[in-house]
């Protein structure tokens, strides 16, 4: 038991062959299975078979060829156990010291849109991860290699005769995240097929996107991790066409900006600072739509992001150039405008595809735990709307108010936005009472506000939030209703002649 062996079993063949060249020069003895073994064979690469180790043949079609003590107990020995070792003598199992092992492509698998059941089950890897696992654990002795990204390095050690010990530790840590990973998208996918919701534990698995400069702020270190199966028209999948690498704050808001923008089918563009939108627009064109959600707030707009749900064109690209701001985001860009844009040194301009729905589960966590809840996508043509008041808003004003609900439910919570001809107005977004939220959208409007209509993310517990409406001059309001004192606020709707719709849903946002 003096010759080394490495034990090679990969689906991803990328460098196999050069890696397993560079065991032979080492006097490594190679053993391998099924299409690895043929691929190390066809380079000229002597290769023993697993069968030859185990003395058995695969078997069930190859779901049984590693499951084997000749395999696991040449893995898990203790060098320095003398019993171990004699164990091994006495039933004729040699060592192995190092594991080459991919495995099934199972993410691949149920990736695809007509994947069907008996194809995902057959790419549940059951030996690969056994015998990872194995060589993990004993990673004092033995060294496991799980991502071809790792071979320049082993092969480097092959050279010098010697695997350190924080490289093994550092090997094996890698295995039980991958196994671990491997493992999550497994249980995720038989879960929602069982159709189990909320079953009694999760396991959530992201992949490392990019190393952050910082957090929230520069004294917070930071990454950004991706799901596993990021939707296309996520901000997890847009190509960065230009401009530095985002940052925390960027991703957050960038991903605020994309779900809004989703509401609309029409032209729309939507300005966001802090998560909560500052100027949001529709219109005819992606132009038009620009130009409404800029003018809604001229100030605010002022470093922040833009996302707009059309190409980018000349037209829109100059007045997008006009100002600072962070990240423009859109479904593409005309070359011309990419030119006019890419002057500008810092402005990140992102593509990203532009999908409606792509229903997802929120999660937030708290301090020893986490919040999970569907995505808030209901749409108005889900909502049976009443109008609650002896006047019925025109069309313009009806118009007006299922813009504006389309936006407050992604202002933070006590949330009042007022809206106009198709463009907000005036936001209060995050504040501690209604009234407050109310007063702050209404200074923001001054006197836009005249003739516009009012949205609340949820009811009014009192009818001072509609003397502030009248004040103001808003004409009407839409709100989710079901407050003990709703009577109160119809009346004084009615007093002044403002129309009051009620949807029946609530849309906080903390």
């Amino acid at each position: 038991m003096t010759n080394k062996r490495a034990l090679i079993s990969v689906s991803d063949k990328t460098g196999i062959v050069e890696l397993a060249k560079a065991f032979q020069e080492a006097g490594v003895e190679i053993i391998s299975t099924g299409g690895t073994k043929k691929a190390i064979e066809e380079a000229g690469i002597e290769v023993l078979s697993v069968s030859d180790v185990t003395h058995f043949p695969e078997i069930l079609d190859g779901r049984v060829k590693t499951l084997h003590p000749n395999v696991h107990a040449g893995l898990l020995a203790k060098r320095e156990e003398s019993a171990h070792m004699e164990a091994l003598q006495e039933n004729d199992i040699h060592l192995i010291d190092y594991v080459i092992v991919n495995l099934y492509p199972f993410k691949e698998t149920i990736s695809k849109p007509d994947v069907a059941f008996d194809d995902a089950i057959e790419n549940i890897d059951i030996g690969g991860p056994a015998m990872l696992r194995a060589a993990a654990k004993n990673h004092n002795d033995v060294t496991v290699v799980v991502d071809p990204k790792d071979y320049d390095e082993l092969k480097n050690t092959l050279k010098s005769g010697a695997s350190s010990k924080e490289l093994q530790k550092r090997l094996a840590a890698k295995v039980f995240r991958h196994t671990a990973h491997y493992d999550a998208l497994v249980a995720n996918y038989l879960t929602e097929q069982a159709e189990e919701k909320y079953p009694e534990t999760r396991t959530f698995t992201f992949e490392h996107q990019e190393t952050l400069r910082y957090g929230e702020n520069p004294h917070q270190s930071a990454a950004f991790y991706r799901s596993a199966f990021a939707n296309e028209s996520s901000l997890a999948q847009a190509h960065q066409l230009h401009g530095k690498a985002l940052s925390y704050n960027n991703i957050q808001d960038g991903d605020a900006a994309l779900a809004i923008v989703k509401e609309f089918d029409q032209p729309a563009a939507v300005a966001v600072k802090h998560t909560n939108p500052c100027g949001v627009g529709v219109g005819e064109s992606a132009l038009e739509a620009y130009e409404r959600a800029y003018e809604a707030d001229p100030v605010s707009i002022f470093g922040g992001i833009v996302a707009v749900n059309r190409e980018i064109d000349t037209d829109v690209a100059e007045k997008l150039r006009e100002i600072f701001l962070e990240i423009v985001i859109a479904p593409s860009f005309s070359e011309q405008a990419k030119e006019i844009l890419m002057q500008k040194k810092n402005i990140r301009l992102l593509e990203v595809p532009i999908h409606q729905g792509n229903q997802e589960e929120k999660l937030h966590t708290v301090n020893g735990g986490v919040l999970i809840q569907d995505e808030d996508q209901f749409p108005l043509s889900d909502v049976e709307l009443t109008v609650a008041t002896t006047r019925e808003p025109s069309t313009q004003e009806m118009k007006d108010l299922k813009f504006a609900w389309q936006i407050v439910k992604h202002v933070k919570s006590n949330a009042i936005l007022l809206a106009k001809d198709q463009k907000t107005i005036g936001v209060g977004a995050g504040q501690m009472n209604r009234v407050g939220a109310a007063k702050i959208a209404i200074e923001q409007a001054g006197e836009k506000a005249q003739g516009g209509v009012m949205a609340s993310d949820a009811f009014f517990p009192m009818d001072d939030t509609v003397e502030a409406a009248h004040q103001a001059g808003i004409k009407a309001i839409i709100q989710p209703g079901g407050s003990i004192r709703d009577e109160d606020s119809i009346k004084k709707c009615d007093e002044y002649g403002i129309a009051m719709v009620f949807t029946g849903m609530r849309h906080f946002k903390h």
